[in-house]
């Protein structure tokens, strides 16, 4: 049978044609739903995938505002430093051992670390922050001798620094491993001292690796604010200085705080609480104790008691803390009895050594009392007994009054982090009785800031001024940007009552329970307080403060120092805060320029530089001592002065005597250094003639009496030649509270 051949008709044609196109549009709308869902629908995404694949976007931290005191020396600032990266998705097998070795060994890391980083499937790892300058530069050597250029990289940041260490550090605060503020200034100003941060874009390769600078593209950073402060850094140090070594010699176990403030503009010269903190390393812990207590202990309680460490070192008692003010406060309740015309200068209060307010029975610090004494007297002698009829003279509804008048129901609005609202009696809750004791500073509690801020108006004319830390600000090329302007918020009392106000805190100083803040050639004022701190189990605990204003006859300057509990021979403010607060003003009154005006009396007391006498003859130098206002002795049989003590230029008390060696070979004569403490000025004149020594007197008058020797600059028993000058510090070891 012939084999017959078949042709597809036309039907069979069209039926194909027709299921091919079938297939055809079946496939292009998968195809095409599939694209319009790439597109479309995931289009964000997917293009999301291919920038990070092609780009790689690193910010770039902006640098910092500086810091900087009132006499434009840095407190804070900014240096460049550099973050070392890899790119693992571009390292070749062969380099891996070349990465981590090198860095490990450059940077200081562990090299299991680094390979495992190298190790990983990503385009980006960052090996370590904030990597200083030479070892930078050490890490780019490396980088260009292993050809590593395209899988190893240093991006540039920034690193806060502070020159002076610890110096205002509970001021300044610190910055976090990001360079955000966390305390203090930096905190409180971060939206200036922040800056912009800047972008670095870069485009890679298929491989990953970055391609040619060509396609990069950078938007700079731009630098943060430069704030200049009223902190000036001299009299920080002054400030740190003593208030750190009245800790140590008091035994003060819940730290101390100073404050210096502008009385007419409210600046704030100088603030700090120690122990404080190294903003270079914020972090640790400095009190020795708390850290060895810290470590002891392991997991969470470890964790817990780190941070409630940290938080307490970083605290700033001048602003955070309050407390009862004490006796200080009665600056404020006598300027608002003056203002109002509730007692005289001439008006007289007894003090039986107690009194009773409603059943209430309140003490004096003087068990025996002071009897009949005017007001200006109980000032003096701050007398509670006094300050409580004061009080009750006043009113309620009067003192209530003037205590929202200074400013003491509310935070001063100081530009730092932390201040705390003050615990006063409310409207309507204050009886008699607390009237009583809030009238000598008891009862209610302010903060160090709240109190000066209020001390201040009462001796700057009468206006309550907004306390404040920053002067100005600039720009990076120094341009002032702005201006902080003295704001004075209301006058609280009179011109007169103010200036009546100043006489009666010099009396304090001068004849009153402040003796201990006594500078010669300075006329100061101020107010002893010793207080108890009512909400604590112990009985016994107590804080001593002092707050003092000079020149007292024209105001520039008021400090305020309290400590904190504390725990050595006497813990009354006069005799352990008021020495120490006048230190400062005395250090601080000589930085600026404050012209001494000596009383007679003064001057007669200053010491006198001993007259040059060597290789003269002795019946000359004799002669040149002796006018000079002093007494000589000759040792040795020569004609001619070979030595003198004490030497040429040195200060010898007025009638100290100046010994003359007029031969080489002769022997000195010495002495040993008596042990002056405890004693009275007339007793360390005797024991120091005795021995043939000079003695120069510190911290008194020669004109009062009470004090007594504290401490001495050569230590008893030491041998010294005949004629050293041994200076003695005086204190009157008073009980005034």
């Amino acid at each position: 049978m012939a084999y017959v051949s078949k042709s597809p008709t036309k039907k069979m044609w069209r039926r194909i044609f027709c299921i091919l196109m079938v297939m055809v549009l079946a496939a292009f709308g998968t195809i095409s739903g599939r694209l319009v869902d790439i597109m479309v629908v995931e289009g964000e995404w997917y293009k999301q995938q291919a920038l990070d694949q092609q780009l790689r976007d690193t910010s770039l931290t902006a640098m910092r505002g500086d810091i900087l005191d009132t006499n434009l020396n840095i407190l804070a600032t900014s240096a460049s430093v550099w973050t070392v990266f890899v790119t693992p998705n571009s390292v070749k097998e062969n380099q891996k051992a070349l990465i981590a070795d090198g860095l490990s060994e450059i940077l200081g890391i562990d090299r299991e670390k680094i390979m495992e980083q190298v190790e990983k499937k990503t385009g980006y790892e960052i090996i370590q922050r904030k990597t200083e300058q030479s070892v930078a530069d050490e890490l780019r050597k490396y980088i260009r001798d292993n050809d590593l250029q395209s899988v190893v990289g240093l991006d540039e940041s920034s690193k806060r620094y502070y020159p002076n260490d610890n110096l205002a550090s509970t001021v300044l605060g610190f910055v976090g491993y990001d360079n955000q503020g966390l305390a203090g200034i930096e905190a409180y100003y971060e939206e200036l001292l922040g800056g912009v941060p800047g972008r670095k874009v870069t485009a890679k390769n298929a491989r990953g690796s970055d391609m040619p600078s060509s396609y990069e593209k950078i938007i700079d950073a731009q630098k943060g604010t430069t704030l200049v402060l009223t902190i000036d850094e001299h009299m920080q140090y002054f400030a740190e200085k003593h208030l750190e070594q009245a800790i140590i010699d008091n035994e003060v176990t819940s730290k101390g705080a100073v404050i210096v403030m502008d009385v007419n503009t409210g600046g704030i010269l100088a603030m700090a609480t120690k122990p404080d903190f190294n903003p270079n390393e914020p972090f640790i812990i400095y009190d020795t104790k708390q850290r060895a207590a810290v470590d002891a202990l392991t997991g969470k309680e470890r964790e817990e008691a780190l941070y409630e460490a940290q938080q307490s070192q970083w605290r700033n008692k001048a602003v955070s803390d309050l407390y009862e003010p004490g006796s200080v406060y009665k600056i404020i309740t006598a300027a608002m009895a003056l203002d109002e015309n509730k007692v005289s200068l001439s008006d007289n209060f007894h003090c039986s050594g107690n009194i009773t307010i409603a059943g209430t029975v309140y003490h004096c610090h003087k068990t025996i009392g002071h009897g009949p004494q005017t007001f200006q007297e109980s000032f003096m002698n701050s007398c509670n007994p006094a300050f409580i009829q004061i009080g009750q003279n006043v009113g309620i509804d009067t003192f209530q009054k003037y205590f929202g008048a200074f400013g003491l129901t509310q935070k001063t609005g100081i530009d730092l982090p932390g201040e705390t609202d003050p615990l006063s009696h409310a409207k309507g809750a204050m009886g008699i009785i607390e009237l009583a004791s809030s009238s000598f500073g008891q009862t209610f509690k302010v903060s160090p800031i709240q109190l000066i801020t209020a001390a201040s108006a009462a001796v700057n004319g009468g206006y309550l001024v907004q306390p404040h830390v920053l002067k100005q600000t600039m720009d990076s090329d120094g341009n002032v940007l702005e201006t902080v302007p003295t704001m004075r918020k209301q006058q609280v009392i009179s011109q007169e009552t103010s200036l009546i106000m100043r006489e009666m805190m010099e009396n304090v100083v001068s004849l009153g329970g402040g003796k201990n803040a006594y500078i010669p050639g300075y006329r100061i004022g101020g107010k002893t307080g010793t207080s108890q701190k009512m909400d604590q189990n112990n009985e016994k605990a107590r804080i001593a403060s002092f707050l003092g204003m000079a020149p007292a006859d024209d105001p520039q300057i008021a400090v305020l120092l309290m400590l904190d509990e504390p725990h050595g021979t006497n813990i009354y403010g006069g005799t352990i805060a008021a020495p120490v607060a006048g230190k400062i003003m005395n250090d601080i009154l000589d930085y600026m320029g404050v012209e001494r005006k000596y009383t007679a009396e003064e001057l007669a007391e200053m010491d006198i530089n001993a007259p040059d006498t060597v290789g003269k003859e002795v019946q000359e130098s004799r002669r040149m001592i002796e006018n000079a206002g002093l007494s000589v002795r000759v040792v040795g049989d020569g004609a001619q002065v070979e030595r003198q003590v004490p030497a040429y230029d040195q200060p010898v008390p007025r009638a100290g005597t100046v010994v003359l060696y007029t031969d080489a070979e002769a022997e000195r004569e010495t002495a040993s250094v008596p042990d002056f403490t405890g004693m009275t000025l007339s007793q360390v004149n005797s024991a120091a003639a005795e021995m043939g020594l000079n003695v120069k007197f510190s911290g008194v008058s020669l004109e009062t009496s009470g004090a007594r020797a504290i401490t001495q600059s050569i230590p008893g028993g030491e041998t010294v030649e005949w004629g050293t000058v041994v200076t003695v510090e005086f204190r009157f070891q008073d009980t005034v509270e």
